[in-house]
């Protein structure tokens, strides 16, 4: 069966290397009316894992597809995903009191920049509440104690069950998630967080930074897991910087960093540009 006019498919796949993956998916594509107008491909020699993804216009209908894909996943042990090219993701963006981060994603998702839908900000502060607002976002103060944890969790799953959200973004979210909920949204929580660890821990790095004379300023974007820090990473960057730069000065750059890492891994992974390959990430740009 198939629709009236072809849409744009985005096919992401893993499983043991073998010879013939790649015929035998492109065979089904094809044998489905598909034009393959974009496919890479890795095989990751030191885990015998191959992976790949396809975009490809069909008129055939998602169902009709997906059954057909089915067929060659079993043959070969696939774990895959088909999704529309471009659909926006729905998301939720969790912060604390940073508004760098949230603000830009929030930008570039007005501007089209970003294929996400963010449905929900929370945040265990309310400074927020006023961006949030400003660009039609629904805000959800959600505090967090030593006592409370656990309940401002359950009501965080609560909140991306009743939303069917499928990505949380931690945009400078200062609390540290515990294992339960990494493992509840494993492969759907992205984290920001600076260079500077594990040397500079606690409150202002950035002047911790500055007082030790540092020459680089980084930023790291990973999925969150329950090794604090430590999930595989997706994108990372760096800027130079000088005795001559302050503190202030350091931040307001560290912030620039931070954004820019975070708007590629987001839009990266809302593009099914991101498998992940154990303890490391295949990026496929």
């Amino acid at each position: 069966m198939t629709n009236a006019a072809p849409e744009h498919w985005v096919l992401t796949l893993s499983c043991p290397d073998r010879p013939g993956i790649v015929h035998a998916v492109a065979g089904v594509l094809a044998a489905n009316g598909g034009n393959i107008t974009e496919s890479q491909q890795f095989g990751d020699g030191g885990t015998g894992l191959f992976f790949m993804r396809v975009q490809v216009e069909s008129a055939t209908a998602k169902a009709d597809l997906e059954s057909a894909l089915t067929e060659v996943a079993e043959e070969f042990s696939m774990t895959w995903t088909l999704d529309r090219v471009g659909r926006p993701v729905r998301t939720v963006v969790m912060v604390s009191t940073a508004a760098h981060c949230l603000n830009d994603l929030l930008f570039r998702e007005r501007e089209g920049r970003l294929p996400i839908q963010v449905v929900a900000v929370v945040s265990n502060h309310t400074e927020l509440a006023p961006t949030a607002q400003f660009y039609g976002v629904g805000f959800h103060h959600i505090p967090v104690t030593k006592d409370s944890k656990q309940a401002a969790e359950r009501a965080l799953l609560d909140l991306v069950d009743e939303l069917d959200a499928e990505l949380v973004v931690m945009a400078r979210y200062m609390q540290i998630l515990s294992d339960d909920l990494c493992h509840a949204l494993e492969g759907r929580i992205i984290n920001i967080h600076h260079s500077f660890l594990p040397s500079f821990k606690g409150a202002r790095p950035y002047a911790q930074a500055h007082d030790r004379g540092v020459k680089l300023i980084g930023a790291t974007a990973h999925y969150a897991t329950a090794s604090l820090d430590e999930g595989p990473i997706i994108e990372q960057d760096v800027e130079r910087v000088t005795h001559a730069d302050d503190a202030a000065e350091l931040v307001a750059i560290g912030q620039d960093v931070e954004r820019r890492v975070l708007a590629r891994a987001v839009r990266w992974h809302a593009e099914h540009r991101v498998l992940v390959d154990g303890h490391r990430t295949v990026i496929f740009r």
